[in-house]
């Protein structure tokens, strides 16, 4: 007989693992309170990033942590409540960050990333999406030498033990691709693997638009609560009750707290962020998604304008937006390339959901039959989507899985 799926979350991941599930002959329904790709999904820099294997560690020396204290910073910023209420797991992070842990860590995270454009690869052409995609990789901007050559180091790094591919421009070689960023700018690092996406929402909602196509269904929905009857799952939404054999749990940053409602309790925690959209001043153009590395903000020429990502806001998921952060963001950012006026009246707002040990959980729920998670993936659940639905799926069915995925396991924490 034909399994009834419930994918819960209609991001990426989720997205991904009702697509793949789709393809298996699942009978699958996918809910969320808004529409696929509305939520984390919408407002990230757009970049499929398979150069990414090493994940975002915490500072661990004494110069860095002093200059984040006073909370100025471009790349990092925070709200003493918020970091009081994620106490625990951000200490973790932190142990979790040091040389002998995080060398532990890399290879398994890279293990996820290596499979990503391979991934996202026939979702894209299933979806009809390539109009949202180029392959032409992205640009790492540096302004001091230094600073770029230690970078330089790591990038080989990447490529000898990931196959990471990249090229080193100066500054001539810059001018030729970008021939209106700013003097300052002295090198670059071009990242040649990843693809980039001109509205990342847009790229969700095709892939959901594949699923309806091939017999899946999505409800538009508060999800208002979660149950396990029998041997069978029961999915209580403000517009329906709705049943099925199997659950996934692909919430993003709400998942740690579905979770605690079923008798978990996962160490999870947000790193918030904000964008904005730019027209710019006639002439210049901004032919590549460019990261401002040594400040920590990105530029991307989107189809809504040049969308500015910041980096991350330790707070509380729930509490107002601090736009101060985006403030300097921008003013750095105008004087490297003439940014013109605001295209958005108010800012985005989004949370990345994430877990101390800087890996998501990918897999069965360690005490209830026929509940799967899918959530954690921290700055990558872009990237790592399309990934995540093919291991998972494979999970679901009993099949061989590319890649180990014991270091993705629930019962982990």
């Amino acid at each position: 007989m034909t399994r009834q799926t419930l994918v819960l979350g209609a991001g990426m991941v989720g997205v991904s693992i009702a697509w793949h599930l789709q393809q298996r002959g699942h009978q699958v329904t996918l809910v969320d309170r808004r529409q696929p790709g509305r939520e984390t999904s919408f407002g990230n820099a757009g970049i499929i990033q398979r150069e990414a294997v090493r994940p975002y560690a915490f500072p661990r020396d004494m110069k860095t942590i002093l200059s984040v204290l006073p909370n100025r910073r471009v790349d990092i910023r925070y709200r003493a409540a918020g970091m009081l209420n994620a106490v625990s797991p951000l200490l973790s992070y932190w142990h979790n960050s040091s040389s002998r842990q995080y060398k532990k860590i890399v290879p398994e995270w890279a293990s996820l990333i290596q499979l990503c454009l391979k991934a996202h690869g026939p979702m894209i052409e299933a979806a009809g999406a390539e109009y949202l995609v180029r392959r032409k990789g992205w640009l790492e901007i540096y302004r001091t030498q230094a600073r770029l050559d230690k970078r330089i180091e790591e990038a080989e790094e990447a490529r000898a033990f990931y196959g990471v591919q990249f090229d080193v421009l100066d500054r001539a070689s810059i001018e030729r691709k970008e021939p209106d960023l700013g003097k300052d700018i002295i090198g670059a690092i071009h990242w040649l693997d990843p693809w980039t996406v001109s509205d990342p929402g847009a790229l969700v909602a095709a892939y959901a638009d594949d699923v309806t196509k091939k017999g899946g269904q999505i409800i538009q929905s508060d999800i208002q609560n979660i149950e396990q009857v029998g041997k069978r799952w029961r999915v209580v939404t403000q517009a329906q009750t709705l049943e099925a054999d199997e659950v996934v749990v692909a919430l993003g940053p709400w998942a740690g707290d579905w979770m605690k409602g079923l008798g978990y309790h996962f160490p999870t925690f947000v790193k918030r962020g904000y964008h904005m959209h730019y027209a710019t001043r006639a002439p210049a153009k901004l032919n590549h998604w460019l990261m401002d590395a040594e400040v920590g903000y990105l530029l991307a020429p989107m189809n809504a304008g040049v969308r500015l990502t910041t980096g991350a806001e330790l707070d509380r998921m729930e509490s107002p937006a601090d736009e101060q952060q985006l403030g300097a963001a921008e003013k750095v950012a105008r004087s490297i390339f003439p940014l013109a006026e605001r295209r958005d009246t108010a800012a985005w707002k989004g949370a990345r959901p994430c877990l101390p040990d800087m890996k998501p959980i990918i897999g069965p729920a360690p005490r209830h039959p026929g509940l799967w998670l899918a959530f954690g993936h921290g700055h990558q659940g872009f990237t790592l989507g399309p990934a995540t639905g093919q291991l998972l799926a494979d999970m679901m069915e009993g099949k061989p899985t590319e890649i180990d995925m014991a270091p993705f396991r629930a019962d982990r924490f």
